[in-house]
């Protein structure tokens, strides 16, 4: 004969189940919840807290880079304050959303 007869081989049984072949996609999950998922669900909650607690007279810094005082503060939107002009202030309306970051008070006259 030319070709050797291929017996199948009996599988070998594995004392763990399987469950050391799903332990790596196990680890990559927990690390990534850890240092990816987890701060940044963090993050959210706290601009939340801080975009709830927005009020007249705060000063703040849009996700665009815009800084200005709040004039006007609705449900969805704020107005802010950006600069004074010839004609009065300049006022900008923007989502609430937007706002990035709160400035300490005072911090929009040094600039």
């Amino acid at each position: 004969m030319l070709i050797s007869n291929a017996y199948a081989q009996a599988a070998a049984s594995d004392p763990t189940g399987g469950l050391m072949g799903l332990l790596p996609i196990v680890l990559m999950f927990v690390v990534l919840w850890f240092l990816m998922i987890r701060p940044q669900m963090k993050k959210a909650k706290e601009h939340n807290k801080m975009v709830g607690e927005l009020a007249k007279g705060d000063e703040v810094v849009t996700q665009g880079g815009m800084a200005g005082k709040i004039v006007k503060v609705g449900d969805n939107y704020v107005t802010l304050e950006v600069a004074t002009g010839k004609d009065g202030p300049v006022e900008v309306i923007i989502q609430k959303q937007a706002v990035g970051t709160m400035l300490p008070k005072g911090t929009l006259k040094a600039i």
